[in-house]
């Protein structure tokens, strides 16, 4: 009887400092984005003044654009291109917009002409393109002068679900990802935090997710405190390039292939 109750109670001691042994779980990869910037000094220094490698996508040819991104880069946070495209709701694109009434040159010019108005560019995601995204000869050409440009990547905005856009950048040698969440298609504090939660559940689910945002004052003011808390929910926030490093590792599945003579059928979003 003895040695059955020390046979139980090693047991019992073995199984204790085994669970006590188990490594900690993995944490949840998040990484954050704000459009739009590039018009507006004032919330560009509350976007850079945000706790971690919040990203910075601007506006090219705006009033701020250089000196906005001098401000993200000293502090530490990425700088991305915000490529006007066309939008089928024919949107007002500023300067630098890239259209599907122009040439193979003229797009490829427009790109460049872009990229050398920002200063530190790691990358590009679209601003509108709900109708651009959905030609892949077009964007073909766009991910070609990204390609030469440089060693930049590409975040699919997403802002159909029929966005080929992801596809035609990896297609072309252009590394790759597409977000997650728009934190403020609603523009109100109850909905912004609603998104913030399917963000970091997409994330605990999946393992990585990309929300973008913009520089509302419910944006700013949700991220002013969620951003600080992360730690302690066992979630990293992570630069973009670093979910795009990962997006690479496990790519998005795709039905097709595409080309610009292919009849797309777009998939659906990531975790979308």
């Amino acid at each position: 009887m003895r040695s059955v109750v020390a046979l139980l109670l090693l047991a019992v001691c073995t199984g204790g400092a085994a669970a006590d042994d188990a490594p900690p779980p993995q944490p949840a990869v998040i990484a954050v984005m704000i459009d739009d910037l590039g018009e507006r000094l004032d919330e560009a220094r509350r976007v850079t003044a945000l706790p971690g490698p919040v990203a910075c996508a601007i506006l090219p040819h705006t009033a701020h654009a250089t000196a906005i991104a001098g401000l993200a880069h000293a502090a530490g946070k990425e700088v991305l291109l915000h490529l006007p495209m066309e939008s089928v709701a024919d949107m007002p694109l500023g300067s630098g917009g890239i259209t599907l009434d122009m040439s193979e040159a003229e797009i490829k010019q427009t790109v460049q002409d872009d990229i050398a108005s920002i200063p530190y560019l790691v990358g590009v995601n679209n601003h509108e393109g709900s109708l651009m995204t959905q030609h892949p000869g077009d964007l073909a050409w766009i991910m070609q002068a990204l390609h030469a440009a440089g060693r930049y990547f590409y975040i699919d905005s997403y802002t159909t679900a029929d966005s080929v856009a992801y596809k035609v950048a990896r297609e072309q040698g252009v590394a790759a990802a597409r977000r997650n969440v728009f934190l403020d298609d609603q523009n109100t504090a109850e909905s912004v935090e609603f998104q913030w939660q399917r963000l970091l559940k997409i994330a605990r689910k999946r393992g990585f997710a990309l929300a973008i945002g913009h520089p509302r004052p419910a944006t700013l003011t949700m991220l002013e405190e969620e951003l600080p808390k992360l730690a302690a929910e066992n979630v990293m926030l992570v630069p973009v390039s670093r979910i795009v490093a990962l997006q690479e590792a496990h790519p998005i599945p795709a039905a097709v292939t595409v080309s610009p003579a292919a009849s797309v059928q777009a998939t659906p979003g990531f975790g979308n």
